[in-house]
């Protein structure tokens, strides 16, 4: 497994526009601990680890409360990857690992 540790700086291509958020993650096994924060505010977040994938839920609040159901894959320093935002579809997120 390669390591997937780090801050990402990312970007959710979704019907409001980019949305910017930062991504830190902490693998321990097969799970990962972290934070996502952007403009709408932070949570922090847990999932499980498959291979050089993480995949959890997020609550967000605003602009409405919702559920996201996100997937990241990390190859080096990129991230790729989806946010599922139930009836309103997927979205395409990007990134890359900071300094």
């Amino acid at each position: 497994m390669a390591n997937l540790d780090g801050t990402y700086d990312c970007t959710v291509k979704s019907p409001l526009g980019d949305q910017n958020l930062t991504l830190t993650v902490k693998t321990e096994g097969n799970s990962f601990s972290g934070q996502a924060s952007g403009a709408m505010g932070a949570s922090d977040v847990s999932g499980e680890v498959e291979g050089d994938t993480l995949k959890w839920k997020q609550q967000m609040t605003s602009p409405m409360p919702m559920t996201l159901d996100c997937s990241a894959t990390i190859n080096g320093d990129t991230v790729t990857g989806q946010v599922g935002a139930g009836a309103f579809g997927s979205f395409p997120l990007s990134g890359t690992r900071t300094a």
